[in-house]
């Protein structure tokens, strides 16, 4: 079974060892073509606690690491312009 990997964008960072990282799915209604947008937050684990709000993440799904927790960070695409 090939590895689920995905691109968004880190929400929060408050928590030890974790992210929060918002991704966005777009697709089109089948009926009235209008392209809807829906969100999912996922919990991510960052050993080195190395990212910031807004930068722009790639996950990738891994054993369960707690409850909630099924997501690591293999790497950071782009820092914030915030900091």
């Amino acid at each position: 079974m090939p590895v689920k990997e995905k691109v968004g964008i880190v929400i929060s960072n408050k928590m030890q060892k974790t992210i929060v990282v918002k991704v966005e799915n777009r697709y089109s209604h089948p009926i009235y073509l209008k392209t809807i947008v829906k969100t999912k937050k996922y919990l991510v684990h960052d050993e080195t606690s190395k990212c910031n709000i807004g930068d722009l993440v790639l996950v990738q799904e891994c054993r369960p690491l707690s409850r909630r927790k099924h997501w690591i960070l293999v790497k950071v695409i782009s820092k914030s312009s915030l900091n």
